[in-house]
């Protein structure tokens, strides 16, 4: 099996957007029992809460149902657990880089790594602007979380591909 866990301050708004967008690429590439996906934050703020309700919002308008996720705090055990470790922005990348194992500091990188346009960079925090700002984050993940899926199917399951 392979873990993927994504990663922001509170895990109510980008890393749950990311997770909901990535179970729903698994499941379309039929590999729902092969890949696990969560999400976590750096602090713990809003543990057992839903994710934002814009954020829920965003993500039902295409398809994507995040109500069932409760936020939870980024622990130790996460780096051993999980093989990718996916910070939505460098301030997050930096805080886990402090509490990773160092044998284990290869299993951390940043979401837009994986982007289409390959330009690394930060996924903006939606929480404190407007409904735009969630459409655009969601757009950033989606595109990401297909580059990511791709790198794993490529490293993990080879002669698997996404169905488009």
């Amino acid at each position: 099996m392979v873990k993927v866990l994504f990663v922001c301050s509170g895990n109510i708004c980008r890393s749950p957007t990311a997770q909901g967008v990535m179970q729903h690429l698994v499941a379309e590439a039929g590999l729902a029992g092969e890949i696990l996906v969560d999400s976590a934050g750096t602090g713990g703020w809003h543990v057992g809460e839903a994710p934002d309700p814009r954020s829920q919002v965003t993500a039902l308008n295409h398809g994507i149902d995040l109500s069932h996720q409760q936020a939870r705090k980024l622990t130790r055990d996460d780096f051993e657990e999980f093989d990718y470790l996916i910070a939505m922005d460098s301030s997050h990348r930096d805080r886990m880089a402090q509490i990773c194992p160092a044998e284990r500091q290869d299993r951390i990188s940043l979401m837009l790594d994986q982007a289409s346009n390959g330009a690394g960079g930060d996924v903006p925090d939606p929480y404190y602007g407007g409904d735009d700002g969630f459409e655009h984050v969601f757009a950033m993940v989606k595109d990401a979380c297909r580059g990511l899926l791709n790198k794993i199917l490529r490293d993990h399951f080879p002669g698997r591909s996404m169905s488009d």
